[in-house]
């Protein structure tokens, strides 16, 4: 049997393999007095504590203040936040969020908080300023821990370090005659992660997007390859159709999954010769461009079912980068709201955002993506005379609050004492609840006056499983 002190040295190891397996940040997510300032990120690798409170933004990151301890200040220039209004510490290779006394406390995934343990994802709350905490996997391509180098271009801008590596790739096969293939559902941002590649090409012709799915196929070689004057009935002209504007340039074919099967031998010729030759022409005529492709469908799937040409298929893929859906990209919300806030007009400079609008947009899944974003956001402007509110959001998004308009928590929770063995009221709360609702996490979350989604947060906070208690 293990010995206290064996299990002790066993504990020290696997925190210590953790360590260095992950890297933590901070990221100042959203201001909601200040919604059109973007999102920063603080690194924490080799940081003890960080002190958040009211005060101006230091225009270089935060301020070290400490080099002994590695303390560093992270301000934020909101009124209702406290000089000294929390701090983090770093502890048994943890971090806990402890708050210092502050006039409005502190509120961790929606629950107020005196002190919390965090874990990856959690989203918590100075005044009304929103942060959230994150565990980066470390990569073996990482040949230093500091903040990721300036994006090559602003379309390609992300705070998600995983994906910040694949966008840097990107960049780089811009400039190269490789093919890119992007991936993604709908509404990822598709076509602005290709304006972003074109920039980085640093070709002088145009970039030309291509829906090919929106082609009618008996028009689609028309339009792809162009026509010579004469060349049917009604060619009074001659087109030199899209893909000799991309000359020089950037051709999308955008879902090309949805290109019928018989133009795909035809648009396969053009990329095998670097020619066209229009209909109704004899000669071809030599082309130049960089070919960028994009599908929410699975291309790969389709050759194995016959549905998509295999040789073409290859000539599509010569780097593929998967743009993650924006459920998978909380990180970057502090950078998508502000740049569609500012798409919209000089009315989006008066606007301000109620606290729980920013935690429903954090809860929220967003099925379809920064499209459905966007649409959410420019409707609540021109509803909102000056401060957005859940009123004046969809009815699917209103549904994640878990709680009333700019109140807090019914029931305040605190926070584990130790990350192996949180005994605290919390807990024991929290199981009290699980044995009366035997396990039902929907009535736990109703007894709470919170989320199923905190609900389920809470559950792995104290490593509960509320199935042992549906017996």
């Amino acid at each position: 049997m293990a010995t206290d002190e064996t299990l002790s040295k066993r504990s020290h190891e696997v925190n210590a393999v953790r360590l260095a397996s992950v890297r933590p940040y901070l990221v100042l997510a959203v201001q909601c007095e200040q919604p059109l300032e973007r999102a920063r990120r603080y690194w924490l690798h080799g940081v003890d504590e960080v002190l958040i409170g009211r005060g101006e933004l230091e225009p270089e990151g935060a301020q070290v203040v400490s080099e002994e301890r590695r303390t560093i200040v992270v301000r934020v220039p909101d009124p209702r936040a406290s000089r000294e209004h929390a701090r983090l510490l770093r502890a048994d290779n943890r971090w806990v969020l402890v708050d210092e006394n502050s006039k409005n406390g502190v509120f961790v995934n929606g629950v107020a908080a005196q002190r919390a343990w965090l874990n990856d994802g959690d989203l918590f709350e100075i005044g009304h300023t929103f942060f959230l905490f994150r565990e980066d996997a470390v990569s073996p391509e990482d040949d230093a821990l500091d903040a990721a180098p300036k994006p090559a271009a602003d379309e390609f801008a992300t705070l998600l370090p995983s994906f910040a590596r694949e966008l840097d790739k990107l960049a780089r096969v811009a400039r190269t005659q490789v093919p890119v293939l992007l991936e993604g559902e709908t509404g990822t941002g598709k076509e602005v992660i290709a304006r972003g590649y074109h920039r980085c090409s640093l070709r002088p012709g145009p970039l030309v997007p291509v829906n090919c799915g929106a082609l009618p196929e008996t028009l689609l070689e028309t339009e792809l390859f162009g026509y010579r004057k004469g060349a049917f009935s009604g060619a009074d002209e001659q087109r030199a159709g899209l893909v000799r504007s991309a000359d020089g340039g950037t051709l999308l074919l955008d879902e090309v999954a949805e290109l019928p099967f018989p133009s795909q031998a035809a648009f396969l010729r053009v990329l095998q010769e670097s020619e066209v030759v229009p209909v109704g022409g004899t000669r071809p005529v030599r082309v130049d461009f960089r070919l960028l492709s994009a599908t929410h469908g699975d291309l790969a799937r389709m050759v194995e079912d016959g549905a998509f040409r295999a040789d073409l298929y290859a000539r599509l893929v010569g780097f593929k980068l998967r743009l993650p859906p924006l459920r998978e990209r909380r990180d970057d919300l502090g950078l998508i709201i502000p740049a569609i806030l500012a798409r919209s007009g000089p009315e989006a400079a008066r606007v301000s955002f109620s606290p729980n609008v920013i935690r429903a947009f954090f809860a929220y899944s967003w099925p379809l993506n920064i499209r459905e974003l966007e649409r959410c956001l420019t409707a609540a402007l021109a509803i909102a005379r000056d401060r957005i509110q859940p009123q004046h959001l969809p009815e699917a998004i209103q549904k994640v609050l878990a709680f009333p308009e700019e109140s807090s928590a019914p029931l305040s929770l605190a926070p584990a004492a130790a990350p192996e063995h949180p005994k605290n009221g919390e807990r024991e709360r929290l199981i009290a609840l699980l044995r009366e609702h035997r396990g039902n996490i929907r009535r736990v979350a109703e007894a709470l006056a919170t989320s199923r989604a905190q609900v389920h947060r809470l559950l792995d906070r104290h490593a509960l499983d509320a199935a042992e208690f549906r017996r």
